[in-house]
């Protein structure tokens, strides 16, 4: 009897690489002389970071600073969903990046459609905020990867848990 082969589908944002990020991002601020005096902050939660600064154009600069950090250290934008700018406490402006972390049960629905109508020899279970994608050829495996890494979506995808 072969073997079942199987890997799933993830949504995740690596806390590590994302702290990184941010610290670098923190580090360029510092130095950069369009900061001197600003009162611009950085928090972050595990599922949210809350930029604080003076004014928007200042604003849209520590967003692109963080893109650029974020990529390099492997971080996909679509993870970012980026909130409205709002006034903040002494005439500041804040806006707050929810992290997005898993797969959203409507959001599975067009990938597991998507698998499907590829007439692959693969089954697909939605299970827990991710996809387990199970079959007896690991090349249809691997074709099921290269599927879905060309779909555009606006969900960061990672495939783990090779078995």
């Amino acid at each position: 009897m072969p073997a079942e082969f199987s890997f799933d589908v993830v949504s995740r944002v690596d806390p590590q690489e994302l702290d990184n990020a941010l610290n670098q991002t923190r580090k360029e601020i510092e130095g950069r002389f369009d900061f001197k005096h600003s009162k611009t902050t950085i928090e972050s939660t595990p599922k949210a970071i809350t930029i604080v600064t003076d004014d928007e154009l200042k604003l849209r600069n520590v967003v692109d600073i963080l893109q650029s950090r974020a990529n390099k250290r492997g971080i996909s934008l679509k993870a970012f969903e980026f909130g409205k700018v709002e006034p903040a406490a002494g005439d500041t402006v804040r806006q707050v990046v929810t992290i997005k972390s898993g797969i959203a049960k409507d959001k599975s629905k067009p990938l597991i459609e998507a698998i499907k109508t590829a007439k692959l020899k693969v089954t697909t279970q939605y299970q827990d905020e991710q996809l387990r994608v199970t079959s007896k050829s690991k090349d249809d495996l691997q074709k099921v990867q290269q599927l879905l890494k060309s779909l555009d979506i606006d969900t960061p995808l990672q495939f783990v848990n090779y078995r």
